[in-house]
């Protein structure tokens, strides 16, 4: 059972369980028994979803999307996770939640929770500018620096470029403001960005100056910190890109339970690479240096 439960985790299909089970002759090996032997799991998750946390300095947010049978019909559901740097120097996978969407009330229960179970210090914030975690950031870590991550800004940014020329330079182009050494720099960088499609781009121009900025609280980091906190890739990268890799099997899955028992392994894993890691992942000397 806990090799069924092992394989299914790892991303192994039920069908393709149930085969490598009939190489071992247990030719009955059901759906219904992986979805047991998976569920012997359950316990272990919640502590782990459930353990004591401790300080954090840096806190990073995102959500993921899946698919998930809920009231009789198949709905786009809201993965959200958090990362933290601490004292120890290392990412730590921090906490995972499924919910209905992204709305104010779920990101503020998901950001209690992990204040509930320990969480202090946050002092600097990535995420994206989803309203409901605006929102909901503002409410319960209201005293920390947020910064909107840089990889998002560029998305948003192509989405508002007027034709398929200036689509194609923007990305390049806000690069170069936020590679500026200093705030200052980045500022007179998107003022001179903002005046070249004043007259072309009207829209984009206002936009980018409305927007752009938010970018910018990264530079009150120590400048060997700003590359790795200046966007939410960490999630994206280590966690997000995981989790579809792990889900891309099971194109609707039956309920929350089944949801959260996934993506928690799936972090688990994630949290006990990052914490065997030889390497800080930041360093706080550099404060000081």
């Amino acid at each position: 059972m806990a090799a069924v439960a092992e394989m299914y985790i790892k991303g192994v299909s039920t069908r393709e369980v149930e085969a490598v089970m009939r190489e071992f002759g247990l030719e009955s090996l059901s759906a219904s028994q992986v979805s047991r032997a998976t569920a012997l799991l359950d316990d272990e998750l919640e502590a782990w979803r459930s353990r004591e946390l401790g300080e954090v300095k840096y806190l990073i947010l995102d959500a993921r999307y899946e698919k998930m049978r809920y009231g009789g019909v198949v709905r786009d559901v809201a993965v959200l996770s958090a990362i933290g740097i601490g004292p120890d120097e290392r990412r730590r996978v921090l906490g995972v939640s499924v919910a209905l969407s992204e709305a104010e009330v779920h990101w503020r229960d998901f950001l209690e929770s992990l204040v509930v179970r320990g969480m202090r210090g946050v002092e600097f914030i990535v995420s994206d500018d989803h309203s409901g975690l605006r929102a909901a950031r503002r409410a319960v870590l209201g005293g920390a620096i947020w910064q909107r991550c840089q990889f998002h800004l560029a998305q948003n940014a192509i989405h508002h470029a007027p034709n398929a020329e200036v689509r194609k330079k923007i990305g390049s182009q806000l690069r170069t403001v936020w590679n500026a050494d200093t705030a200052d720099k980045a500022q007179a960088e998107l003022d001179a960005l903002v005046a070249s499609y004043r007259d072309t781009a009207p829209k984009l121009a206002a936009w980018l100056q409305k927007n752009v900025p938010e970018g910018f609280a990264v530079f009150a980091l120590p400048e060997d910190h700003r590359r790795k906190m200046r966007t939410s890739n960490p999630i994206e990268r280590g966690i997000q890109q995981e989790l579809k890799r792990r889900t891309a099997k099971i194109r609707v899955f039956p309920g929350e339970a089944a949801l959260l028992r996934l993506v928690s392994a799936v972090l688990v894993e994630i949290d006990e690479k990052w914490a065997s890691e030889n390497k800080a992942y930041i360093k706080w000397e550099c404060q000081n240096g």
